[in-house]
């Protein structure tokens, strides 16, 4: 028997659902073929000359200042040959990561460039917080990205809580934090196929855990160390979530991590969502569909209840503003770095 629509209904349950799963693949099409006919700049600016990085052994609080130093000098050789180049801004980009106050664990100048910064005391920090950056990131916009570091760097400093781990117990000494900003991986462009799905995440994975493995014979077993993902950042940490040594995961203004829910990226780390009011990829359909032989989308919101993560709130920012300095969601970030979660306010 066919199904009668209920009163105020347009079509019949059935009906509707299979009609919001066709719209739904629908917009994800749409959004494949502008990616594809829409032209985008990067891809068609010439490749810029770099210098092969600094060969350096994985980091130890021993060697931080020597690597500082020879990334440092490859910024500065990489600013020289872009400007003789021709391309006078990212010359001045790599020049700024030059300056004698920046701290790079890697840097490289080659293709739209990597770079991983330290913003405080790594060698003494008991409390790090790493972020990933989603789309778009690339040494010329690198200064975005580590305005949002420096916030959270800021706001750390001057919460003057005392507390030991995970805020259970009060301590007689303030913790020693440290932010990383990590440019590790190739970040897709906001207008592009390779943004709506999960390829980059997948190649991006295994540098990320690399680099934790890394950071953790720095600062020790002991350290708190939380994640920070940031749209398509949050594909990458769901990809890597299985192979993290980290305490907590935080997905905020995520499209979706390609699980279906937090048993399902299989992590002991405590997994945190949020997203800002304002923020537009309220608007990105949380579905999985198979396109042009190509899985697009990342499926279940990381802030639905059905996805099981812990729901904090962000305020009414919008998708760029979660790191913004005097947000209730920078508030929070820097609440969940401390391990001060009972003070974190949830959505």
């Amino acid at each position: 028997m066919a199904q009668s629509a209920q009163p105020g209904e347009l079509l019949p349950p059935t009906l509707r659902v299979r009609f919001l799963r066709r719209l739904s693949r629908t917009l994800l099409a749409a959004l494949v073929t502008a990616a594809v006919v829409v032209p985008v700049s990067a891809a068609a600016r010439p490749r810029i000359p770099a210098p092969t990085p600094a060969a350096l052994a994985p980091p130890t609080t021993a060697t931080l200042d020597k690597a500082y130093t020879a990334n440092r000098a490859n910024a500065a050789e990489a600013s020289r040959m872009a400007a003789a180049h021709g391309d006078r801004t990212r010359a001045a980009a790599d020049r700024a990561m030059a300056a004698p106050s920046r701290h790079f664990l890697t840097f490289d100048g080659r293709g739209q460039g990597l770079a991983v910064e330290v913003l405080g005391d790594l060698a003494h920090a008991d409390r790090v917080a790493v972020l990933v950056p989603g789309s778009d990131t690339t040494l010329e916009t690198y200064g975005r990205f580590r305005a949002g570091a420096a916030a959270l760097q800021d706001r750390l400093n001057s919460l003057d809580h005392r507390h030991g781990t995970h805020g259970t117990h009060r301590s007689t000494s303030r913790p020693h934090t440290a932010v990383i900003a990590w440019l590790g991986y190739e970040t897709p462009g906001t207008v592009s196929t390779t943004v709506l799905t999960t390829g980059r995440a997948e190649d991006a994975a295994p540098l990320l855990t690399r680099f934790i493995r890394e950071l953790r014979g720095v600062v020790g077993e002991k350290a708190h160390v939380s994640l920070l993902c940031h749209s398509y950042g949050t594909v990458v940490c769901g990809r890597a979530a299985r192979g993290l040594d980290v305490d907590d995961i935080a997905l905020i203004g995520s499209p979706g991590t390609g699980a279906d829910s937090v048993s399902a990226l299989r992590t002991s780390a405590r997994i945190w969502a949020a997203r800002g009011a304002d923020d537009w990829i309220v608007n990105v359909p949380h579905v999985h569909a198979d396109l042009f032989g190509t899985t697009v989308g990342f499926g279940a919101d990381p802030v639905s209840p059905a996805f099981g993560a812990h729901v904090f709130a962000a305020g009414a920012g919008g998708h760029s503003d979660y790191f913004k300095p005097g947000t209730v969601s920078l508030d929070n970030l820097a609440r969940i770095v401390l391990g001060d979660t009972s003070e974190v306010s949830r959505a």
